[in-house]
């Protein structure tokens, strides 16, 4: 069986081993294959899921909500819209998330200016 071993799939990921195998364990990831010695090999479509969750996970989507959209995905192609919708409410609280990291850092350039014209 070809793929990548656990290994090389934690560093194209960025997870940690740990992570890979917690994702799994809760179903994120499905159908990871095993070579005839039982160890886990990953696929580039392993590593697509991979990219899509460390993208979820960085802009701060709960695990129940990565979990539904992983269900909802492997159930098939009626699942499209609510899947869509569900991505459309994360992206809008990263969006209100962005506008207020904007706000705070505004306001922290605001006190190193003030800092640095004191001199």
């Amino acid at each position: 069986m070809s793929g990548y071993p656990p290994s090389e799939a934690a560093r194209r990921s960025g997870f940690s081993l740990d992570t890979l195998r917690y994702y799994e364990k809760i179903g994120l990831l499905s159908g990871i294959g095993r070579t005839s010695a039982g160890r886990r090999v990953f696929t580039d479509e392993d590593l697509s899921w991979l990219v899509l969750f460390r993208c979820l996970r960085d802009t701060g989507m709960p695990i129940a909500e990565m979990r539904r959209y992983a269900e909802l995905s492997r159930a098939g192609d009626h699942t499209t819209g609510e899947r869509r919708e569900l991505l459309v409410r994360h992206a809008e609280r990263v969006e209100e998330q962005t506008r207020l990291l904007q706000r705070q850092y505004d306001h922290l350039r605001e006190k190193i200016n003030f800092y640095d014209r004191l001199g």
